[in-house]
């Protein structure tokens, strides 16, 4: 699989959410619609696809130093960060960004 020096992959956007699904970092919520919510992890912005309170991918993610991965990015090799998690980390990180946007 070749990367680019300058696109998020796959590994590290899956890693960052496992992150705050463990609750190692934090997120804060930045902007939800109905179909999308984009959250802040440590600096680095996440765009989630939502169907009504469960997550369904990963669309976008930038990171500090303005690296960035997309589902179209991602695509070509098959795979959505959010698909490399464990049923109980998606659980996790679902409970976690909804209870960031009800505060």
């Amino acid at each position: 699989m070749t990367t680019f020096a300058n696109t998020v992959s796959t590994r590290e956007a899956y890693q960052l959410l496992k992150d705050v699904a463990l609750e190692v970092r934090t997120l804060k919520p930045v902007s939800s619609s109905d179909e999308q919510m984009v959250v802040d992890i440590d600096g680095w912005q996440v765009t989630l696809s939502t169907c009504g309170t469960a997550l369904e991918c990963c669309l976008r993610c930038i990171a500090p130093d303005n690296r960035q991965g997309s589902l179209d990015t991602w695509q070509r090799y098959g795979t959505n960060p959010l698909d490399l998690m464990s049923l109980w980390e998606r659980t996790q990180l679902q409970r976690l960004v909804h209870a960031a946007f009800v505060r």
